[in-house]
């Protein structure tokens, strides 16, 4: 089996580079960062010193891949004008922000036609701007948790975005499992989690997912609800990600986003995915 790549969602508090010491710590072989505040459209400048320690750090930790997430305010499918064209800005930046440190991909939520309908055609003449030319950032697209007017929930209409842009290359996916569970896809179950695979094979093509955020949901099964778990202690179950950890998403590069809280930390979801993982027999870069 190809060895996995699993870590965090962790902390650039201090500098960007500060967040490789932390991914280090964790024992993390991959991580994944905001470059910028989450929930503003602000956008601090990144100096010279902080990007050569990042690249830096990374390379001697050989950390790869590594990836950057937009922050949650984008809405790629809004029909307000001025959202719509700061979301566009915001994306075009941040595919600048991680040439600029040698991240290879940026994932991104995709957003909300809020009522209005036509978000697909929003959405990819978004992409097709931000994109630009001779860009190496793959932006990957998160699927959405089935929440009203919410475009991007359903693995079909993901792929009709990526098809209706014409750089296809540059573009990929990223399977959120809290998402998906909670937009009806029962990848906790054996039969559930084949029919998921199936279509996204059918829809987007497995080789364009470039990442699975692996979260556990809060939410039932197509609630729509958008809130993560620990790992087997929400929704989808640890028997659940027993089945997911054993199937081909297991070859892909897994970052974990659970909640900050006092039941469990970062390291023992990391611990308990590994002890699946090795119970199951896949081969791991931490030796399990």
């Amino acid at each position: 089996m190809p060895v996995l790549k699993l870590g965090y969602h962790v902390s650039i508090q201090g500098g960007v580079d500060k967040a490789v010491d932390r991914a280090v710590e964790l024992g993390c072989d991959t991580f994944q960062i905001f470059t910028r505040n989450p929930r503003s459209w602000k956008t601090r400048d990144l100096d010279d010193a902080e990007v050569e320690a990042f690249r830096r750090k990374r390379r001697d930790a050989r950390l790869d891949p590594v990836f950057d997430h937009m922050p949650y305010i984008l809405n790629l499918a809004s029909p307000e004008e001025g959202v719509y064209r700061r979301s566009v800005e915001s994306l075009a930046e941040g595919v600048r922000r991680c040439s600029v440190l040698g991240i290879p991909m940026l994932v991104t939520h995709i957003g909300s036609h809020l009522g209005a309908g036509g978000g697909v055609p929003r959405v990819v003449a978004a992409l097709r701007e931000a994109l630009g030319d001779g860009s190496k950032v793959t932006i990957l697209l998160e699927n959405g948790s089935g929440s009203k007017n919410g475009v991007g929930s359903r693995l079909e209409e993901v792929g009709e975005i990526l098809d209706g842009v014409d750089k296809c290359e540059q573009l990929g996916v990223c399977l959120d499992t809290c998402h998906a569970f909670a937009a009806g896809y029962d990848l906790g179950m054996r039969d559930g989690l084949w029919e998921t695979l199936d279509a996204l094979d059918s829809s987007v093509g497995f080789a364009r997912l470039g990442l699975v955020h692996l979260n556990d949901s809060v939410g039932g099964l197509g609630s729509g609800v958008d809130r993560h778990e620990h790992i087997g202690l929400g929704q989808i179950g640890l028997e659940g990600f027993r089945v997911i950890l054993g199937s081909p998403l297991a070859d892909v590069p897994m970052v974990m986003e659970t909640p900050l809280d006092e039941r469990r930390g970062d390291g023992e979801n990391l611990v308990l995915v590994r002890e699946i993982l090795a119970s199951l027999g896949h081969d791991e870069d931490s030796g399990l």
